[in-house]
């Protein structure tokens, strides 16, 4: 996986799910709190801290003919429904269990991405606004016995998300334009709590920004000449940074969540945690150190969370000496 690509994932399932990785823990069970886009009338109904538009804007220094991408990821919850086989068919259950198997009813996600057609950076302004629609509908996996009879399923539905994505280039100076991309959600919105509204959000929203020919500016640590410049850019509930391998310009990802400009994943992570403000060894112990009921609970919780059992019981003894720390950078001392 390139960097770039392994960031922006790292983004996108920040919080997914937390240690300890169960639905019945405390932590998991006010989720979906990182980069959320609220349907408009929710968030007007006093409910200013969950949004219902985000906004990032930066500089990309570029001559006529340079193209501009822009990409939307983000999250959708998706309900999850265990379902029991009848004589009559199948009926809802919390928990379904099919041998060793045990499946519980819960939330998960459904990645979700939208690209704006590549814009042509002309030297005049350039507007493209592009609807997002994605219908409310619903898959079912059939879960299977051992003897290959159906036993039950996992229903998984989403409901439906209306918004629009709208970008905007604008020269501010030779060869120097602002890119401004803004978010919005329009879905309706029938009432209920932050749990309801939640299930019509875009959740972990980001934006990727890339350019050929062109070089985009860090916000960060802008050059002086064009901190006047920078500082006018408006960014609301995202920010914009600089990606990829130091020192390359050509991508930007405008994320929820503060990250300097050239963001790692640290190359001894054996794999996604969910939770990148916290040690990978502690986080991969603890899992280890689970009981056997939890690490039950942990493998029916969510595909993902047995993902990370799987990964954690399969480390070798080298792989997890490698996470007791490295040093990365060596300086002299004067004197």
């Amino acid at each position: 996986m390139d960097p770039v690509e392994r960031i922006t994932r790292a983004v996108l399932y920040e919080g997914y799910i937390l240690w300890p990785y169960r639905r019945s823990a405390l932590k998991n069970r006010q989720r979906w709190t990182f980069g959320g886009v609220f349907p408009r009338s929710y968030s007007e109904a006093g409910h200013a801290d969950d949004p219902w538009r985000m906004r990032t804007e930066c500089l990309l220094e570029a001559p006529a003919g340079a193209m501009v991408n822009v990409e939307l990821r983000f999250l959708q919850v998706t309900a999850r429904q265990a379902m029991q086989a009848t004589e009559g068919g199948v009926a809802p259950v919390d928990r379904l269990v099919v041998g060793a198997d045990e499946y519980l009813t819960w939330e998960e996600a459904t990645e979700r991405s939208v690209r704006v057609p590549p814009i042509d950076v002309s030297g005049a302004e350039v507007s493209v606004c592009l609807p997002l629609s994605i219908p409310a509908d619903r898959a079912t996996e059939t879960i299977a016995a051992d003897d290959g009879s159906p036993a039950g399923a996992l229903v998984r539905a989403w409901r439906q998300l209306e918004g629009e994505i709208a970008v905007v280039v604008t020269p501010v100076g030779p060869g120097l334009f602002s890119v401004a991309v803004a978010i919005s959600n329009t879905t309706p919105w029938s009432g209920g709590e932050r749990g309801e509204a939640v299930k019509q959000a875009l959740i972990s929203a980001h934006m990727v920004l890339r350019t050929s020919k062109g070089a985009f500016v860090s916000l960060t640590d802008p050059p002086a000449e064009l901190r006047e410049a920078a500082a006018r850019c408006r960014n609301a509930g995202t920010w914009p940074v600089l990606v990829g391998e130091t020192g390359d310009r050509t991508t930007v990802l405008s994320s929820p969540i503060i990250l300097p400009d050239y963001p790692e994943i640290a190359p001894e992570s054996p794999g996604d945690l969910f939770d990148g403000g916290e040690i990978d060894q502690l986080l991969i112990l603890n899992v280890l150190s689970l009981t056997d009921d939890e690490k039950r609970e942990m493998r029916a919780s969510d595909p993902r969370a047995r993902q990370i059992l799987d990964r954690c019981a399969s480390l070798t003894p080298d792989q997890l000496m490698r996470l007791c720390g490295s040093i990365r950078e060596l300086g002299s001392v004067a004197g």
